[in-house]
């Protein structure tokens, strides 16, 4: 169909100051998402709207018989480079852009035979799933998207007359907008509001990585013979979030607070899928986080992790693979604080262990999956939040605002892998033996879900004492071996009930949950610190409560003192030389 004849659909010029309801007569389409796209056009031709489209688009709609009319043919200009340009021309954008407030704007349309369009619809091509793929460069680049933006900003500023839209889950108010007479001007203005949102997190985005890929440059290119440095941040780092949900409160209740999700990303606590329970709290988002960043520290070593203010109570695996017997590891080590806590796997959640959190006043209950009668179990629970939550991202930036800006850091990692003993370096005492240094590694990967200063000590693959968030390292050494002294359980079964949900005031009575005599848990233990001992006597608190071995970074100026007390004792001490601080 050539452009003299598409039937011209202007607006009469008289009326027009932010009319309350604007007919939809003409709408421009092109979409990379085909999502929905069939129905949306056959709701837009049954209202009698034009739709003028491009490439691909048009295509599809022409396909399942709908009349559509080519951008080419509007244009009068071939869509040309490989489709890099199909749009960018005055007899879209003017469509786009005329101001139908003014008289003045809509003679010019009429001089130079540009009919207006009413509604855009275009969402933009994949540029973050083609960097997360692993493309090379220029794949990267031809994904950036030119021509979308532009239409998506011009349909936006002008919203007093133009609706658009970029998400495929809005095509049913579309469709139903239409029908009716039209997008009102709150309508328009909210979608506007979300275009403008949509194409800053796009070039955020774009900016980020292209930021990302000169620091990388810079890196690689060393002198002949040189290691080539590792990257710089970059120097521009651009972050987008999307309001999900306002919340009840912040972390108090004279706190506003809403949960955003990060454009593009499915997983992780933020997109968690809730089967059951109340609402999430900002605490509970939080604490979550941490719980499940925790579960997967171990690979895959079926983890249990039982969170509380952004702490660890207990964390364990299970060698033989059985989620119920991590969990009553983890939960053991502190079942006084586990109650109202956070807990986190990286396995399905079985009936059994959904048996025994059921007695235990729980917060939140996350995992990839659930057996269904685990679920119906916990479900039983009226407040307790059941939530599905896909594993974390391990890699990227933090960032964390302080005043006047942002400090940012890659998340940390076991650099140079020092998670494996292989790569540790024995300073005291005898090789550890092969159930010692499990042990020891399952201590070290754990460490740094732990708030420093941190001291961990550990046993079969489970935490027993946890000294965390102290000012000094001997604080911490002594909390972790006064903790794994004193917080003893009977059987999980005989945990504390849930007096909370029934009317009790408080947590659990310590009669329900200790033992008369608690077991020296720390004796025979093995430790880990998440920073260098930076004198013997913290080493010291530890040695006294009969730990058998300790893994640190080391690093301290006064190594070889902490070294020889280590040696004095008869303990075996390994140094990994990298840190795991978590502030």
């Amino acid at each position: 169909m050539s452009e003299k004849s598409v039937p011209t659909a202007h607006v009469p010029t008289e009326g027009l100051v932010n009319p309350e309801q604007v007919p939809v007569k003409r709408a421009l389409v092109s979409v990379y998402d085909k999502t929905g796209l069939t129905d949306l056009a056959r709701a837009l031709v049954d209202a009698g709207v034009e739709i003028v489209s491009t490439g691909s688009t048009a295509r599809t709609i022409a396909d399942a018989g709908l009349p559509v009319t080519g951008v080419e043919d509007v244009t009068g200009f071939p869509e040309c480079l490989e489709g890099r340009v199909k749009t960018l021309h005055p007899r879209v954008h003017a469509g786009i852009l005329a101001d139908r407030r003014k008289a003045e704007h809509m003679a010019q349309l009429d001089e130079l035979d540009v009919t207006p369009i009413d509604l855009v619809v275009v969402n933009l091509y994949p540029f973050t799933d083609t960097v997360a793929s692993g493309a090379p460069f220029d794949a990267c680049v031809e994904q950036i998207d030119i021509g979308g933006p532009s239409m998506v900003r011009a349909a936006a500023k002008n919203h007093p007359a133009v609706a658009v839209v970029t998400d495929p889950a809005e095509y049913d108010a579309v469709a139903k907008a239409v029908a009716e007479g039209g997008f009102s001007l709150a309508q328009r203005r909210e979608l506007a509001a979300k275009a403008f949102a949509h194409t800053a997190a796009y070039d955020a985005a774009v900016a980020t990585w292209f930021a990302q890929q000169i620091e990388s440059d810079r890196a690689s290119s060393a002198e002949d013979g040189a290691a080539p440095a590792a990257p710089a941040l970059p120097e521009y780092v651009g972050a987008a979030y999307e309001r999900l949900a306002p919340l009840r409160y912040g972390e108090n209740p004279a706190q506003a607070a809403a949960v955003y999700t990060t454009p593009g990303v499915t997983g992780g606590v933020a997109n968690a899928r809730q089967l059951h329970g109340k609402a999430m709290s900002y605490n509970n988002y939080t604490d979550t986080d941490v719980a499940v960043r925790a579960a997967y520290d171990h690979g895959d070593a079926v983890t249990v992790a039982v969170v509380k203010h952004a702490n660890p109570c207990g964390i364990a695996i299970s060698a033989s693979g059985d989620v119920a017997e991590a969990h009553r590891k983890a939960h053991a080590c502190d079942p006084v604080s586990a109650y109202g806590g956070v807990i986190a796997t990286n396995s399905t959640v079985t009936v059994e262990m959904a048996r025994q959190i059921k007695p235990i006043f729980t917060e939140v209950v996350a995992a990839p999956a659930f057996e269904d009668e685990a679920a119906r179990i916990l479900s039983t629970k009226k407040n307790l939040r059941v939530l599905v939550i896909e594993p974390p991202a391990r890699d990227g930036l933090e960032i964390k605002q302080v005043s006047g800006g942002a400090v940012i850091q890659e998340r940390d990692s076991y650099q140079a892998g020092d998670d494996d003993p292989a790569a540790w370096e024995l300073v005291s005492g005898e090789a550890a033996d092969e159930s010692t240094l499990a042990d020891l590694r399952f201590a070290w990967e754990t460490i740094r879900a732990v708030r420093s200063n941190a001291i961990l000590l550990a046993k079969d693959g489970a935490t027993v004492g946890v000294g965390m968030g102290q000012v000094n390292r001997v604080d911490s050494c002594r909390l972790a071996v006064e903790r794994a002294n004193t917080l003893g359980l009977r059987s999980t079964g005989d945990a504390a009930a849930d007096k909370k949900e029934t009317g009790a005031v408080g947590g659990a009575d310590a009669s329900e949950i200790l033992d008369a005599q608690a077991p020296e848990r720390a004796r025979g233990a093995v430790a880990a610190s998440d920073a260098f001992f930076p004198f013997a006597d913290g080493l010291q608190v530890l040695i006294d409560a009969g730990v058998s071995a300790v893994v640190q970074p080391g690093g301290s100026i006064r190594d070889e003192e902490v070294i020889e007390a280590a040696k004095a004792a008869g303990v075996t001490m390994y140094l990994t030389r990298n840190r795991h601080f978590a502030h």
